[in-house]
C-alpha cells in the first residue's frame, strides 16, 4: 500500500503535470486524494513544503536516471548524449515540474538535505563527463566548469523549447539537436 505522504506528492505531481505551479494548492491535492481540506497539513507544513517535496522526489528520479546511464556498458560519449536526453525528455514530458526543479528562486534558496539532493544530477553528469575527459572526448579543463557549460547550455535550450521560442532562423531546431551540436563542438580537434 502507498503511504499518504507519497500520495499526496503524487498528486501534487500530476497537477502540476496538468495545470502548473498555480493548479497545485492543498485543497485540490487533497481533493485528489479523497481526502479532507485540512488532512495534508499532517504530512506537510504548507504548499510550498509539498512542493519542495515533489521537487526533491524529482531530483532523486533525476539522479537514478543519470546513474543508470552511467552504469552502461557503452562508450562514454554515447553515456552523456544518453544522460542528457534523458535531461530534454524530462523537461519536455514534466514541464512544470522542470520549471520548479531549476527556474524557481524559492526552491534554489532551499539548503541541507534539499540542497544536497538537487546536486546529485549534477554531480552524475559530472562523473559522465570526467569519464568523457579520461577518454580523451572532451577537453582537459576543469571538470566542475565544463560539466557547469554543458548542464546551463542544455538548461538554456530546454527552456527555449518550452517556451516555444526555438526557431530555424535562429539555428535552433531542437534541444536534442543542440545539445548534440553542443557536444561535437567541445571534442577536441583531431590531428
Amino acid at each position: 500500500m502507498i503511504k499518504t505522504d507519497q500520495r499526496l506528492l503524487e498528486a501534487a505531481a500530476a497537477l502540476l503535470d496538468a495545470g502548473g505551479e498555480g493548479a497545485v494548492t492543498i485543497r485540490a491535492v487533497a481533493q485528489a486524494v479523497g481526502m479532507s481540506h485540512n488532512a495534508p497539513y499532517k504530512h506537510f507544513e504548507d504548499r510550498s513544503a509539498l512542493l519542495r517535496a515533489v521537487a526533491q522526489q524529482d531530483f532523486a528520479a533525476l539522479t537514478h536516471a543519470f546513474a543508470e546511464v552511467r552504469q552502461l556498458r557503452v562508450q562514454p560519449l554515447l553515456k552523456l548524449k544518453q544522460a542528457l536526453t534523458a535531461f530534454i525528455s524530462y523537461g519536455q514530458e514534466h514541464p512544470a515540474r522542470y520549471r520548479l526543479l531549476f527556474s524557481d528562486p524559492s526552491i534554489a534558496a532551499q539548503g541541507g538535505a534539499f540542497e544536497a539532493a538537487a546536486i546529485q544530477p549534477f554531480l552524475e553528469i559530472a562523473a559522465i563527463v570526467q569519464e568523457c575527459q579520461d577518454a580523451h572526448d572532451l577537453p582537459d579543463v576543469s571538470n566542475v566548469e565544463l560539466t557547469g557549460l554543458i548542464y546551463a547550455s542544455v538548461h538554456g535550450l530546454i527552456d527555449l523549447q518550452a517556451g516555444g521560442r526555438m526557431r530555424q532562423e535562429k539555428g535552433l531546431t531542437g534541444a536534442a539537436k543542440g545539445a548534440d551540436l553542443l557536444i561535437e563542438l567541445l571534442r577536441p580537434a583531431t590531428v
